[in-house]
């Protein structure tokens, strides 16, 4: 039987663009649900263009009922995957699938996490603190931001002279090339 991923994704989604296409005909594994917080996020039509089905959720559904946490458990989820997700993962989610939740970080953590730091604000601040290094994280989720045991980091040099849109986009890369691949490994961990 094949393994079922469900991607959350605010944005976007190019993260999840990737995972959809890595996974589209593999014979082990598959996207199985994209789930988002936001009625106008462009993941959205993205799973719709790989016929994968999507659910929309709100902050009362998210953080004070169970329907996230039941839908995942009925469409038997083996992996939920946060591509670009905003928001903490309540504790019920974190308890119904239990080192199950992974996320994606565009830096080197412990460095430049924590609420509030996503996207250009990570770049942002790596320029300012004049860093040489630069990367991505890919850890386990807990019930802190970006404080989850780090699975995988890639990194690249900060040349001088480069700007936010240039280290956005090398780390774009590596985040397009290994988490799939990461993904994929820790599927084939879980029996």
């Amino acid at each position: 039987m094949k393994k079922r991923i469900a991607i959350f994704a605010s944005g976007s989604g190019s993260n999840a663009q990737k995972i959809m296409e890595h996974f589209k005909y593999a014979n082990d594994a598959e996207v199985a649900l994209v789930l988002s917080n936001n009625a106008d996020a462009y993941v959205l039509q993205r799973a719709d263009n790989f016929e994968i089905p999507s659910h929309i959720f709100d902050r009362h559904e998210f953080y004070q009922t169970d329907e996230v946490v039941d839908l995942l458990k009925r469409l038997e989820i083996d992996l939920v995957v946060l591509a670009g997700f905003l928001w903490l993962v309540p504790d019920n989610l974190l308890k119904a699938f239990p080192n199950k939740i992974i996320n994606i970080h565009p830096a080197l953590l412990p460095k430049y996490g924590g609420k509030g730091m996503y996207g250009d604000r990570v770049h942002q601040a790596v320029l300012d603190a004049g860093e040489e290094e630069h990367g991505i994280t890919i850890h386990f989720v807990n019930e802190n931001f970006d404080e989850g045991e780090v699975i995988y980091q890639a990194r690249f040099r900060v040349e001088p002279g480069d700007t936010l849109e240039q280290i956005k986009f090398n780390g774009q890369q590596l985040e397009h090339l290994h988490y799939p691949k990461i993904i994929e490994n820790l599927l084939k961990k879980y029996n």
